[in-house]
């Protein structure tokens, strides 16, 4: 039984080692963005720099507050060209 497991490994061991080889080659082809993904991260890290932002400017939680760094929120959107999209309404304004 021991011989017959050693002789399976000794089998499998240049099949797992070309995989190996295989995938640590593909694999920085695979995790590489392409252009529009690229330009969707930097899109998307500008939209989170404009809220980062805003919620600096006006770190109070009043009504006033929120209304006023949304305002701001929206402003930084528009400066940088890029979609002005409204937060969504609290959990508890529709009831």
């Amino acid at each position: 039984m021991k011989l017959r497991a050693q002789a399976c490994l000794t089998a499998i061991a240049p099949i797992a080692l070309v995989l190996g080889a295989a995938l640590m080659v593909a694999a920085p082809r695979l995790a590489r963005a392409d252009a529009q993904q690229q330009q969707s991260f930097a899109a998307w890290r500008s939209m989170a720099d404009c809220a980062r932002l805003a919620a600096k400017q006006y770190p109070d939680h009043t009504p006033e507050g929120n209304a006023k760094r949304e305002a701001a929120r929206q402003n930084c959107l528009r400066q940088r060209h890029l979609p002005v999209i409204p937060a969504s309404p609290s959990a508890g304004a529709g009831q």
